[in-house]
């Protein structure tokens, strides 16, 4: 991971959530974890990492990922014990 995805892994995992985290930094963040990043159909993205699939909605028409979103990507990762 660069920098720039380091501080977006940080910046999932921070309290209280944040909601101005934009969501094609978490896609790149996660790709460079390793995962696979594919495009499910609308605005759906699945999500495979170390076994594990998980599935988001992208953020329309904004580009930020609302709390929920942030939140569901932080549980997907600890699953998956990556953390900051």
């Amino acid at each position: 991971m660069n920098s720039k995805q380091h501080k977006t892994l940080r910046a999932v995992f921070e309290t209280p959530t944040r909601s101005d985290i934009r969501w094609a930094d978490v896609e790149s963040m996660l790709r460079a974890a390793g995962a696979d990043v594919k495009g499910a159909g609308g605005s759906m993205v699945r999500v495979t990492l170390k076994g594990a699939v998980a599935v988001f909605h992208r953020p329309h028409p904004q580009p930020t990922a609302k709390k929920g979103a942030v939140k569901a990507v932080r549980q997907f990762l600890a699953s998956v014990e990556i953390k900051p």
